[in-house]
C-alpha cells in the first residue's frame, strides 16, 4: 500500500486527509486487537463491550497488517453477530492519536 504524502510537493504545506469513521448504518464498530490466534484470526475487545473472534476477508489480507494493540474497525457478521466479525480497517498511530482527540476511544 503505498504511503500517503504528509507534505505537497510544490509548496511544502501539509496534506489534510479524511479521517475513515465507522459506518452505524452498516453495523461498524470500534475495537483494540487483544489476541493474535493464527495467521487471519484475532481476538478483538469491541467498544460495545463484547469480545469477537475477527477474521480479515480475502480482499483485504495483503494490504494491512494487524498487531496486538492496533485500534480497527470491525463489522460483525450476520449469524454470530455477537460472537464473529470481519477486520475491514486499521487505523495507523496518527490516526490513533486524532481519534483520542475527538475522544472516540
Amino acid at each position: 500500500m503505498p504511503r500517503r504524502p504528509t507534505t505537497d510537493t510544490r509548496r511544502g504545506a501539509p496534506v489534510e486527509y479524511r479521517l475513515k469513521m465507522p459506518n452505524q448504518s452498516d453495523g461498524e464498530i470500534l475495537g483494540s486487537v487483544v489476541k493474535i490466534s493464527g495467521a487471519t484470526k484475532f481476538l478483538v475487545d469491541c467498544a460495545d463491550g463484547k469480545q469477537r473472534l475477527c477474521s480479515i476477508p480475502g480482499r483485504f489480507r495483503r494490504r494491512f497488517w494487524v498487531k496486538e494493540n492496533d485500534v480497527v474497525i470491525v463489522k460483525p457478521w450476520a449469524v454470530l453477530s455477537d460472537e464473529r466479525a470481519d477486520i475491514v480497517w486499521r487505523y495507523s498511530a496518527l490516526d490513533v492519536t486524532k481519534l483520542r482527540e475527538r475522544r472516540l476511544i
